[in-house]
């Protein structure tokens, strides 16, 4: 979180982060947010947030608050950007891992590979919901909108 917490302090943003262990801690932390003029939430992408999603979602906009992750928040559902790895090439590299192993390839052997193609996702809807505009040059580099 330090780096976070370095690139938000960078843009004049407060960061307050929070770990969150169930669904009221969820609620809580959210609500909070949402007391805050123009708080926002940046969501970390791990399993407990996968799991719980569309409760993060839903209770974001019951309390009007932006919510943005890499990929754990789908804006089809009601987030409202995501920025992170494309998933296709996430998925072609590890294939190519694994085809490299049952070749004979010891796992540790093998370079750390980064993604090398990103995806920006932005739901309008969610946005005009939230009394957000979404600047054009934006939403010209998106490569999903959802209206």
């Amino acid at each position: 979180m330090p780096s976070f917490e370095a690139a938000a302090r960078s843009l004049g943003v407060v960061p307050v982060t929070t770990a969150v262990h169930s669904e009221a801690e969820i609620e809580r932390a959210i609500s909070m947010v949402g007391q805050q003029p123009r708080g926002g939430l940046v969501v970390e992408s791990d399993g407990f947030m996968f799991v719980h999603r569309a409760k993060v979602i839903s209770v974001a906009a019951q309390h009007e608050v932006p919510a943005v992750s890499d990929r754990t928040l789908p804006i089809a559902e009601g987030g409202l950007l995501s920025y992170g790895a494309a998933n296709d090439d996430m998925f072609v590299g590890a294939a190519r891992y694994v085809d490299r192993i049952l070749k004979g390839e010891k796992p540790p052997d093998l370079p750390v590979q980064e993604p090398t193609k990103y995806e920006l996702a932005i739901n309008l809807k969610t946005a005009k919901a939230l009394g957000l505009a979404i600047p054009p040059a934006l939403l010209a580099s998106a490569d999903e909108v959802v209206e």
